[in-house]
């Protein structure tokens, strides 16, 4: 079986078993009905993925890759909050009157600052130092900008990201605030597989290590039945990961760039509450 599912639903029978519930108190989170979402979690899970082993990828509910990218490269490549230049309408919801998310994730990665070395934004720092200053252990991302979060439409949840060189390998590690487990794990972790590939191939660097650190693992109440009957599904083994090695530019990669080798999954369910 994948690696991705054995921890997935290890962490998802754990919340279940021994999670707390918070229907004692208010929440903010609202179903369409306007009924509130409650959750069951876990405090501080942290997950591991060798990506030299294999490419951690969910087969107990099938995961949509390009699409994952097409998102991971909206706010890491064009550092965009517009919801126009994204491909998908998972963001629809988010918007305000100019179709925008406000001052979140990409808009925060595309904010400029002045160095020794010259002027760069958060994501060129860090492709300017794993290049030249690989051994730097100040290598890191921050979307959590207590200044702007009044005009975000949404708190960044994978908020932070440490890079790692050891060696001639990249490690990562991706600090996230809260996780739906059943909508959101999956598709968070292959999505930052794929940019320590990316990141580590324009570097002249492998893949290593990417460690997935969740403050707040929770499932929520109207998602405990769909996950109850993944606990009972068989998993397949993890598929061939795929990236383009003619691409030598971060900029220059496209969904189009990766792509999957004997990807066996189960079928998604028809269709997922979604708690706003």
């Amino acid at each position: 079986m994948s690696y991705a599912d054995t921890l997935f639903l290890q962490t998802c029978r754990e919340i279940l078993e021994q999670g707390t519930w918070d229907t004692d108190r208010e929440v903010r989170p609202r179903w369409e009905d306007g009924t509130p979402a409650h959750t069951i979690k876990r405090f501080g899970v942290v997950h591991r993925y060798d990506l030299r082993k294999e490419f951690p990828i969910l087969t107990v509910r099938r995961q949509y890759l390009k699409s994952a990218v097409d998102e991971l490269l909206w706010i890491w490549q064009k550092k965009s909050n517009r919801i126009q230049d994204l491909n998908s309408h998972i963001w629809d919801s988010w918007a305000d009157e100019n179709g925008t998310i406000g001052k979140a994730y990409g808009y925060q990665l595309g904010v400029k600052h002045r160095y020794p070395e010259g002027e760069f934004d958060q994501v060129d720092r860090v492709l300017y130092d794993l290049k030249h200053n690989p051994t730097s252990r100040r290598i890191l991302t921050s979307l959590y900008n207590h200044h702007d979060l009044s005009e975000m439409a949404l708190y960044p949840c994978a908020w932070s990201v440490t890079f790692n060189v050891t060696g001639n390998t990249l490690n990562a590690i991706l600090n996230q605030r809260s996780q739906d487990m059943l909508t959101a794990n999956g598709w968070n972790v292959m999505q930052y597989a794929v940019l320590v590939h990316m990141l580590a191939q324009v570097s002249g660097l492998e893949a290593g290590e990417l460690v997935h650190v969740i403050a707040d693992a929770h499932i929520y109440d109207r998602h405990v039945p769909i996950v109850e009957k993944l606990l009972e599904r068989e998993p397949y083994p993890a598929p061939q990961f795929r990236l383009d090695k003619n691409v030598t530019d971060f900029y220059a990669f496209t969904p189009q760039s990766v792509s999957l080798e004997g990807y066996q999954a189960h079928p998604l369910e028809d269709k997922i509450p979604v708690a706003i």
